[in-house]
């Protein structure tokens, strides 16, 4: 069903040609020859009515539901490849302990855990599971090409 807005646009054009076509029968022709005021008016006055006879014609519009709010996103299990030398914190910042620096390859996957820029990774370095903060701003999905 159309909404709302095109609704009333169709009501008010169809209003519009009937105001022409009505205003062609029942007005002298030599109202029309020349643009004036009166011809205007009466092109108006005959759109407003018309098509606000055709809206009030219409069957009421059921109101519209509310959005329901989309759930967050997931941040969980995200991978990421490193295409620089990615640092690992033990907290977020760049001023909080660098505890591993994961090279570029290595694979990397989100825990969830995110503060703004700052999202909590895990990885696989040097064969054994690290899990530290980084700065999501040098995180790339590996489907993205390195630019």
């Amino acid at each position: 069903m159309p909404s709302a807005p095109y609704l009333a646009m169709g009501a008010y054009a169809a209003g519009l040609v009937a105001t022409l076509v009505l205003a062609a029968w029942l007005t002298p022709a030599r109202w029309w020859r020349r643009p004036n005021l009166r011809a205007a008016s009466i092109l108006v006055a005959g759109t407003w009515a018309l098509g606000a006879l055709l809206l009030s014609l219409l069957p009421p519009q059921p109101p519209m539901q509310p959005a329901l709010a989309a759930a967050p996103p997931s941040y969980a299990g995200v991978s990421y490849t490193v295409f620089d030398d990615l640092n690992l914190r033990a907290d977020k910042g760049i001023g909080a302990r660098r505890i591993a620096v994961a090279p570029a390859g290595t694979v990397v996957t989100t825990t969830g855990l995110r503060d703004g820029d700052w999202w909590q990774v895990s990885a696989r370095i040097e064969g054994k599971e690290v899990r530290g903060w980084s700065s999501s701003l040098w995180l790339r999905r590996a489907e993205e090409a390195r630019r």
